[in-house]
């Protein structure tokens, strides 16, 4: 399957792989400067303040924003455009888990929240390309809820990848297609 036939795409890796940068230039090829872009990320820190201004800038102007560490379904059904950027997953995995009450004791959290993202695709018939973090690679974290957190991104990956159309890694900023 081509890109330009994929409803859903899965762009993974690790940190500063070029992940966002190649979601942005692939959603610019299908959409030019029609194209949402649903932001999961909080500023809730300078450091993060900074981080959001630089992915701010590195998105077209004319490109539609949706700030949204949440309910990205409905984000992405209120999204104007056909092709829609979710970046990223792994903050919103982290967003969703943070909110629980006992996110260790969690195991379920995640489930209803993504299951309804896939379905509002598939409503909507939008395109979007989904950018999340390989976090499952490295050390077994050392304390239970980064081991939870590793758990339900690597799951969240998975499942969007057996959804998926097409599923990229990216690593040293080129794209290994997967599927």
């Amino acid at each position: 399957m081509e890109l330009r036939d994929a409803g859903l795409v899965l762009v993974t890796g690790g940190a500063r792989a070029g992940k966002s940068m190649a979601a942005q230039e692939w959603a610019w090829a299908l959409g030019g400067e029609g194209v949402s872009f649903i932001a999961t990320a909080q500023a809730l820190d300078p450091e993060m303040e900074r981080r959001v201004a630089a992915h701010r800038a590195e998105r077209p102007p004319a490109w539609e924003t949706l700030e949204e560490p949440l309910d990205v379904a409905a984000a992405l059904r209120r999204a104007r455009h056909g092709v829609v950027v979710l970046d990223c997953l792994t903050l919103w995995v982290s967003n969703l888990l943070l909110r629980e009450p006992d996110p260790v004791e969690a195991p379920e959290a995640l489930r209803p929240h993504l299951e309804g993202l896939l379905r509002a695709r598939l409503e909507t018939g939008k395109r979007l390309l989904v950018v999340t973090n390989e976090v499952g690679l490295g050390i077994v974290p050392d304390n239970p809820l980064a081991r939870r957190y590793r758990d339900l991104l690597g799951w969240a990956n998975a499942r969007l990848a057996r959804e998926a159309d097409a599923a990229y890694l990216m690593v040293a900023g080129l794209p290994l297609r997967l599927k």
